[in-house]
């Protein structure tokens, strides 16, 4: 047993979501979104770096000692998975854990709507998962493979950087990458990918030109592909998705993109009022003709108002979303307020209103 893992197990049993440890610092635990210090000795950078390589593959503490950070994953059998995260700081080395569960919720225990489930049974196209660093992507798109891998027969691939949930083959075969252990890249297991007869492929994370490429064109060639980003709501998906790309490239991107994209699913995590935990607002976008013909002429500024009419197709924007949570006393008026669109909407819910309620 690793000396670290005690720390993971006290993770665990306070149901905190990341460990930070810090050379210079007492460890501390994310919890339900605050940051709470553990009652610990302040961690020494000599004796803390000894305790992170106790769990650190070889190859990545030679490519940290490179480079000055590293991402890999770690488990404890019968605890959980973590992804974990080296980095040199002013004083010294300091490392972040995200706590992955053993167990994968379903879109019913996550309490995500319908159409989310219903996502796992599309035959083909682009579906992307958005949102924030933490905002709980993974455990969305988790569920949605899940739902895959007990109702379909087919072969689902995922790339990833480390393996977060590891899905246990039911219906379907399933095939867990890593990028740095498996594969080169992403973009070499995408290209990998293409032949290696997938159904369904999911990209851990669509950082760059290449990679977002490589995945509108294996939606493109019948293949049903989910992703995440890091962005706030869909039209900002559809811009940042666009804009990666040359100027002159941009209008046959417009194109392959409104063919392609059949949803996007954007998050954002608030703390819950009435319960401990947390919930997801979710914004749904669904790619109706309505919603092509505004990508292909670059109208993604008139998607919002096609998402307020499109309800019918499951589509909702975030601040209803929020609005909802809000009406349920779930959630505060002040999160409510920091995190919606629409300012103006949410003032009327705040006891001491900003004097200009156009600043966040």
């Amino acid at each position: 047993m690793a000396q670290i893992d005690a720390f993971f197990k006290l993770m665990n049993d306070e149901g905190a979501s990341d460990l930070h440890m810090v050379a210079g610092q007492q460890p501390v635990l994310r919890i339900r979104g605050d940051m709470e210090r553990v009652k610990f000795k302040i961690l020494e950078n000599e004796d803390l770096k000894k305790m992170l390589y106790e769990i650190c593959p070889e190859d990545k503490i030679k490519a940290f000692e490179e480079s000055g950070d590293v991402d890999f994953g770690y488990e404890i059998p019968g605890l959980a998975r973590y992804r974990c995260n080296f980095f040199q700081q002013k004083h010294g080395i300091g490392a972040v854990f995200r706590e992955i569960p053993s167990d994968i919720m379903s879109c019913e225990q996550l309490g995500l709507p319908k159409v989310v489930s219903r996502l796992a049974h599309l035959p083909k196209g682009l579906v992307l998962v958005t949102g924030p660093t933490g905002s709980g992507k993974s455990t969305t798109l988790a569920a949605i493979v899940d739902e895959v891998n007990k109702t379909r027969k087919d072969h689902v691939l995922t790339i990833e950087d480390p393996i977060e949930f590891v899905h246990q083959s039911q219906k379907c075969i399933i095939n867990h990458r890593e990028v740095g252990q498996h594969t080169k890249s992403f973009t070499a297991a995408l290209r990998g990918a293409l032949r290696e007869d997938p159904d369904i492929i999911m990209v851990g994370e669509m950082r760059d030109l290449e990679t977002i490429s490589l995945a509108m064109e294996a939606a493109m060639t019948g293949h049903l592909v989910f992703g995440t980003l890091h962005t706030l709501n869909a039209m900002k998906t559809v811009d940042r998705i666009i804009e990666i790309f040359p100027a002159n490239q941009q209008g046959q991107v417009r194109s392959t993109l409104s063919d392609a994209l059949k949803a996007v699913v954007s998050q954002t995590l608030f703390k819950r009022t009435d319960i401990k935990g947390r919930c997801a607002a979710l914004e749904i976008l669904i790619a109706t003709p309505a919603v092509r013909n505004l990508i292909r002429e670059g109208k993604t500024y008139q998607i919002a108002s096609v998402m307020q009419t499109g309800k019918k197709y499951g589509m909702q924007t975030l601040d209803d979303a929020i609005m909802l949570f809000l009406d349920k006393k779930m959630i505060s008026p002040d999160a409510a307020y920091s995190n919606c669109i629409d300012k103006a909407k949410f003032v009327k819910y705040l006891l001491n209103p900003p004097s200009d309620f156009t600043e966040v």
